[in-house]
């Protein structure tokens, strides 16, 4: 059963990876730009399929590091669709690290990301209703 340090997450899981060796500095902490790319996939994939189509990142809001991830440690991004406009949609992005072979679960960093729904030519397109 896993415990969580920080409360629950918040959002639906929409994304879980390992945390390798390649993705670290030479202390062994990884990079905040790595999570970050895995908090941009996870919206990528929740606002997509909210919007049923192509979309790209606008913005990205309020990002804060909060804890370290290690080595071995598994990322996990939650996301909520908080906000949907005509073109794009705003959504909270939790990553919590399961750390390495055990059952504690911490928040690692949150932030707001803003996604533009786009068509088949690249150009903003209305979100569709749900």
């Amino acid at each position: 059963m896993v415990h969580y340090a920080d409360g629950k997450p918040k959002g639906d899981l929409t994304l879980r990876t390992l945390a390798m060796p390649s993705d670290a500095n030479a202390a062994g902490d990884i990079f905040g730009g790595w999570v970050m790319a895995q908090m941009d996939l996870a919206c990528g994939i929740r606002a997509a399929e909210r919007a049923k189509g192509r979309v790209v990142t606008a913005a990205v809001k309020e990002m804060s590091f909060a804890k370290p991830m290690k080595i071995g440690d598994t990322l996990c991004i939650y996301t909520v669709v908080e906000r949907v406009g005509r073109t794009s949609m705003t959504l909270k992005v939790e990553a919590w690290a399961q750390r390495y072979l055990s059952d504690l679960m911490e928040m690692v960093t949150h932030a707001g990301f803003v996604m533009v729904a786009l068509d088949g030519e690249g150009n903003p397109k209305p979100v569709p209703a749900e």
